[in-house]
């Protein structure tokens, strides 16, 4: 199975005869804020930041293409959720209380809560810092995957967004099934690097910590394919 086959097989959902999975992802975001009083208050910041890496999906990486959010802001009633439940609706886009724009940073929200106890306890817990992270749950409608350096990297190009979410902890889960098998064929699809080529160069906006933790994983690569 070739890799375009796998990607065209996670759009349409043909994969062991069922719908996408949703996916669930964390990047390391700018803070998240409260800011007003009563029913004025805002909660506000990034769900998603572009060009940085996130942690290791079990052999590869993923980064955001600027973009990536685009059509889907145009097209789809997005919700802001508390930890992902549908139960803990903080903000929709339908009804004008989650503001979502796409800008050079990243994927930029603004929701208005509800006057509810669950909603001034979460107001709390953001303006305390004892929750400042953020995820968001999407189906991939196209990616790329390629060798950068001697990281397998997975860019996110567009993605239908369902929901951004206030996380108590930005777990990074295992990927779908359909997701697994993609990246399954590319590492058996690859050309194999000759003898003295020179790697590609790590995408320059990845930030300090990334990069730190790039050169971690590679040293691990290293031990497990010299064992």
């Amino acid at each position: 199975m070739t890799v375009n086959k796998v990607q065209s097989d996670i759009k349409d959902g043909a994969l062991n005869n069922q719908a996408p999975e949703i996916e669930h992802r964390s990047f390391p975001v700018p803070e998240i804020r409260a800011i007003g009083e009563g029913q004025d208050v805002k909660i506000s910041g990034y769900a998603a930041v572009y060009n940085l890496f996130s942690e290791d999906l079990g052999g590869f990486v993923e980064i955001i293409q600027p973009g990536a959010f685009s059509n889907t802001l145009k097209n789809d009633d997005i919700r802001d959720l508390f930890n992902h439940d549908p139960s803990y609706i903080v903000g929709r886009t339908s009804s004008g209380t989650l503001k979502l724009t796409d800008d050079s940073v990243g994927l930029a929200f603004e929701a208005t809560p509800p006057d509810t106890q669950w909603a001034r306890d979460l107001i709390t817990s953001i303006r305390r810092g004892d929750l400042n992270q953020m995820s968001f749950g999407f189906r991939t409608i196209q990616d790329d995957w390629k060798m950068v350096g001697d990281m397998i990297i997975r860019t996110l190009i567009e993605v239908k967004l369902f929901d951004v979410s206030q996380v108590t902890f930005p777990a990074y889960p295992q990927t779908s099934a359909s997701v697994r098998s993609a990246y399954e064929s590319f590492q058996s699809d690859r050309p194999a690097i000759e003898p003295g080529q020179e790697p590609l160069p790590v995408e320059p906006q990845a930030d300090p910590g990334a990069r730190a933790h790039l050169v971690n994983l590679r040293r691990r690569l290293d031990l497990a394919e010299k064992s």
